[in-house]
């Protein structure tokens, strides 16, 4: 909570839907009470998505971000009432499955729901039926229930955030329509209208669909694509006749065919993700008024699309026997919000400080999503990881209007789609490449997509060496997508001689100037005050102490570092901190790198330069600007792998012949490429961390294991205040290794870990670790001893599997400093 003392800064909420009446709640709860919020359209129900929402909320996610947002939404909506009516109508949830696939994916949800702290079951075909009586028990096999998901009435919840707001000081103000967003030195002042202009500290853009538009105003990308959604009511079943309430069975999906389905009393709604998708120009959509006048109940109702219903309306009435007999007696289609990769637009622009994105939010995760972004306005900070929703997150080459538009059509027709965790996207590919990518083509690498790069995973042409393999266990079918056995012969090649690994598509930024040290020892957790030539591993912290980023710094000269960093949000974290005499860029996209490890690495490149490449010579963690052959190279020693060897960076152009002198000077010594599938079982068998995967800004240093890259005697930097607390307290939590006990079981991430019986954590990364003949999972749990005993829960089944010492593979470090 804020200061009562402290002033409290003017804000400016855009959009009165259930986003923008939320952040008001709770940014009024927290003593900021001068707020104000514009809305173009009529309150209560400016026309909005919020206004058409059918207001289903399943809480079960992927993502531990959404669903901790779905679950303080139905939280909070359950302690709303407005005239005596709850905001929140917990009727449950049911998926059904029709498929033996969706079956195995809701057991997958269920491990979810555990994980993520959601009650739910798996029930049978017969439970099903009673929860559902109208469904066809025959089509059924099986069903996933979550009993406290249930219907949101977003309109009351809106107006109940209003009042509440309101009674605070906040006011909201309609009929209001957003013409500029006025800014002085790169900050926000003021929001202009047709009915005047409002000053402000801080401009939410919570304007939903028109989210592009007053993005434009401010010079803000915002990455959205609205795009339209069937949504129908049938005229009266005689089944329902007599409902005395709203609803009174769960809200009911029928992913298998794109579908949902919810009472209105004695009618159904349905939602139908099955057609074509439909996208919406955000600057074409008309005003709520030209709407009405053009005959739309609202802005954000388009005209029901027979054509595209059709199909849908035939599987509504296999399932549901009983709407054989009816006719839909309305419909409509409704516009909401997709990114490129389907999660919420969140944060505040460094271009233009004090301007913050709201956006592309559904009601499922409306109240969470306002929680987390007053935190992060009036404390610096959300209680929850946001990194999957910061604005930043996306790439340049991500940010098109076509890319923006083909990926958010993807996101609508992927919606209840089974994914795996590896499913690359379709299109636009390929999009980003490596200059090796015509060598990686030839050697058949098959390629997995991340940041929009192509990134090979295997190479076919490595199918060879599997023979000498020992027999790998066989896999299910679920692990054995997107992976191949050849991955075992990789990982095997880097432990016995040598591989190259294309690394490009990890981040790298320069800084330079002659604050530059100064600003980078502020910044990070470990002493980068070394001679030219020394590389460091450090960690990025908040001002709590949790985790933002971890980084590798090497200093290449008195004023010029080269930084290995994770996404798009760690320059955006170091620009909006960086000094005048401190310049950073990225320099990713114009360097390409070559990781090369293995035992034999060292005979592989030392008869390409005439500088020392010896141990004693080029230690580890070391960095030199050379030549290998004909190319300028600066080398890192460093090992992600667990083996002798290097990274080696290389202007963009340099990069073919880069690998090409490599790939000659490797053949007497067995050379390989090898991909990421390899480099993931390795790096976990050496107990490497992935940020953003195993730990995120809501784990601090000394839970994570990385606590070593904290130098607590070094003068001030970001964190070391809240460190001082923690350094001398017991991790209640740990990010654990475990091995599975069945050397034939394979996890891939996020599923249940029992602890005598009982949930108590999650799994972050997991893979077959070849060289041990286990697969290895890192899970948060509660301080456990090695050797305690627990379960993974996969696909329904308990997978035991036992609390492991790390590092797993040489302990000692004796096979990279060598």
């Amino acid at each position: 909570m804020s200061s009562t003392h402290a002033p409290r800064p003017r804000v400016v909420v855009i959009g009165a839907g259930i986003v923008g009446c939320s952040l008001a709640d709770e940014l009024t709860a927290r003593g900021w009470n001068d707020v104000t919020v514009l809305e173009q359209g009529p309150l209560p129900a400016p026309g909005g998505s919020t206004s058409h929402a059918p207001g289903l909320v399943f809480q079960t996610n992927p993502s531990k971000t959404l669903t901790a947002f779905a679950r303080y939404t139905v939280e909070k909506f359950s302690s709303l009432q407005v005239d005596g009516v709850s905001c929140f109508d917990q009727v449950g949830g049911l998926e059904l499955a029709t498929t033996p696939e969706r079956m195995a994916d809701l057991h997958r949800r269920a491990g979810y729901a555990t994980s993520w702290g959601v009650r739910g079951e798996i029930v049978d075909a017969d439970r099903c039926n009673e929860l559902w009586p109208l469904i066809d028990r025959s089509a059924v096999l099986g069903g996933f229930h979550t009993p406290d998901d249930g219907l949101a009435r977003a309109l009351l919840a809106a107006r109940a955030q209003m009042e509440r707001a309101t009674g605070r000081g906040a006011r909201f103000l309609d009929r209001h329509t957003v013409t500029g967003i006025e800014r002085v030195d790169g900050r926000v002042t003021g929001v202009v209208t047709d009915r005047g202009t409002f000053r402000a500290d801080h401009v939410v853009s919570a304007a939903g669909f028109w989210g592009p538009v007053i993005g434009r105003m401010a010079g803000v990308d915002v990455p959205l694509q609205p795009l339209a959604h069937q949504y129908a009511r049938t005229r009266p079943l005689p089944e329902l006749a007599g409902a005395e309430s709203e609803a009174s069975k769960p809200i009911l999906r029928f992913q298998d065919r794109d579908l949902y389905f919810r009472e209105h009393h004695d009618r159904i709604g349905i939602g139908s993700y099955a057609h074509r998708p439909l996208p919406v120009d955000p600057f074409g959509i008309l005003p709520y008024d030209e709407a009405r006048a053009n005959g739309r109940e609202m802005p954000s109702s388009y005209p029901f699309t027979e054509e595209d219903w059709s199909p849908s309306w035939d599987d509504c009435r296999r399932l549901l026997p009983a709407l054989r007999a009816t006719e839909i007696e309305e419909g409509f289609n409704g516009v909401f919000s997709f990114t490129p990769d389907g999660m919420p637009v969140l944060g505040e622009s460094r271009r233009l400080r004090g301007f913050w994105l709201a956006e592309a939010v559904w009601v499922t995760h409306s109240a969470g999503v306002a929680k987390a972004v007053a935190e992060w306005m009036v404390d610096g900070r959300a209680s929850v990881d946001l990194h999957e929703c910061d604005l930043t997150r996306f790439e340049d080459a991500q940010r098109s209007p076509s890319y923006v538009l083909e990926r958010g059509a993807q996101q609508f027709a992927e919606v209840y789609d089974i994914l795996h965790p590896l499913q690359p996207m379709e299109q636009p590919r390929p999009l980003r490449v490596s200059p090796f990518h015509a060598r990686q083509q030839q050697l058949g690498a098959r390629f997995l997509e991340g940041g929009g790069w192509e990134r090979p995973h295997w190479y076919e042409a490595n199918a060879p060496l599997t023979d000498t393999l020992g027999p790998l266990p066989e896999r299910d079918a679920w692990s054995a997508r997107y992976w191949s056995p050849i991955a075992a012969a990789e990982a095997r090649a880097t432990r016995e001689r040598v591989a190259l690994y294309d690394m490009t598509p990890l981040r790298r930024l320069e800084v330079t100037g002659p604050g530059a040290l100064t600003f980078l020892q502020r910044m990070t957790t470990n002493n980068l005050r070394k001679k030219p030539g020394a590389v460091t591993y450090t960690l990025l912290l908040d001002e709590t102490g949790g985790v933002r980023s971890d980084l590798t710094v090497a200093r290449l000269a008195p004023d010029r570092f080269q930084i290995g960093a994770n996404s798009p949000a760690d320059l955006d974290w170091l620009l909006r901190h960086a000094p005048q005499d401190v310049h950073i860029r990225d320099i990713t996209s114009g360097t390409c790198c070559i990781g090369v490890w293995g035992p034999l690495a060292r005979d592989l490149v030392q008869p390409l330069t005439r500088d020392d490449f010896s141990h004693e010579g080029f230690g580890y963690f070391r960095a030199k600007e050379t030549y290998l052959g004909h190319v300028p190279v600066t080398a890192l020693r460093l090992s992600y792998v667990g083996e002798l060897g290097w990274e080696l960076y290389t202007t963009a152009d340099l990069g073919l012949r880069l690998w090409d002198t490599l790939w000659d000077a490797g053949r007497p010594h067995g050379v390989i490429a090898a991909g990421r599938s390899a480099f993931n079982s390795l790096r976990l068998e050496k107990g490497y961390r992935a940020w953003g995967t195993d730990m995120t800004d809501e784990h601090n240093p000394y839970e994570a294991g990385v606590g070593f890259a904290v130098r607590m005697d070094k003068d001030g930097f970001v964190g070391q205040e809240a460190l001082q607390a923690l350094a001398a307290q017991e991790p209640a939590r740990r990010l654990t290794p475990l091995l599975l006990d069945d050397p034939a079981a394979v996890v891939l991430g996020k599923e249940p870990v029992h602890v005598d019986g009982a949930p108590a954590g999650y799994v972050t990364s997991a893979s077959y670790g070849y060289t041990l003949g286990r697969c290895v999972a890192y899970a948060w749990l509660p301080s456990l001893p090695t050797g305690t005993g627990v379960h993974i829960g996969y696909f329904g089944e308990m997978l035991p599997a036992t609390v492991a010492e790390e590092p797993l593979f040489d302990p000692k470090m004796n096979r990279i400093r060598r």
